[in-house]
């Protein structure tokens, strides 16, 4: 989004969340989004979503 020639508001509009929210993503707020909602916002804006899991290094 940091590369995108909108106003916070505009974004906001584009991604389907309100401003306050759009403002909390972009300060890195990320434990105020739900796994499920930020998997949403990530293909709403164009980027591949891509799921990992593995066994912790021991």
């Amino acid at each position: 989004m940091d590369g995108w020639p909108l106003t916070q508001a505009e974004a906001a509009k584009r991604l389907g969340v309100t401003r306050p929210r759009m403002n909390d993503l972009q300060r890195g707020r990320i434990d105020k989004f739900s796994l499920d909602a930020l998997t949403i916002l990530a293909i709403e804006a164009g980027l591949v979503v891509e799921w990992r899991i593995r066994k912790p290094a021991t």
